[in-house]
């Protein structure tokens, strides 16, 4: 199965260095790999984790191998999602305009989004994506 990943549920992957299954692809927009990192900054600079924490869950991130796409087709498709479900801004559009595109279904922790777009794309729980697998970190 190839999935995209919102933030939300690649930000939950990160902290509980949370693997998936051989067979399962992650997908996301390019603007994910900002996204982590501000968030991840953000939340160290407010001292919600530390420094050394903050850069164990982006080595993790790199780690999972996340497949980064974004091009002219995914960007109209988008704007027309967007368009389509009244959102402000492209951004989030973006991870449903990419299932679309190359997966077989979006994840997120968001109710109210996964309601949006499996009127779109198929959607998917966290659960269904890591197949219940993940290690907390050390100590």
């Amino acid at each position: 199965m190839r999935y995209v990943i919102a933030i939300d549920a690649a930000l939950r992957l990160f902290r509980e260095r949370a693997m998936v299954p051989d067979d399962t692809k992650l997908v996301a927009p390019t603007l994910l790999r900002s996204q982590a990192v501000a968030h991840l900054y953000a939340a160290a600079r407010r001292g919600e984790i530390d420094r050394a924490e903050a850069r164990a869950q982006l080595d993790h991130m790199r780690a999972l191998n996340i497949r980064l796409l974004g091009d002219r087709v995914l960007q109209n498709f988008a704007w027309n999602f967007a368009e389509r479900l009244g959102w402000d801004d492209t951004f989030t559009a973006e991870y449903v305009a990419l299932t679309k595109l190359q997966a077989d279904a979006f994840v997120t922790l968001d109710p109210d989004l996964a309601r949006a777009a499996a009127t779109l794309v198929p959607v998917a729980s966290y659960d269904e994506m890591t197949g219940g697998r993940s290690s907390q970190p050390s100590p």
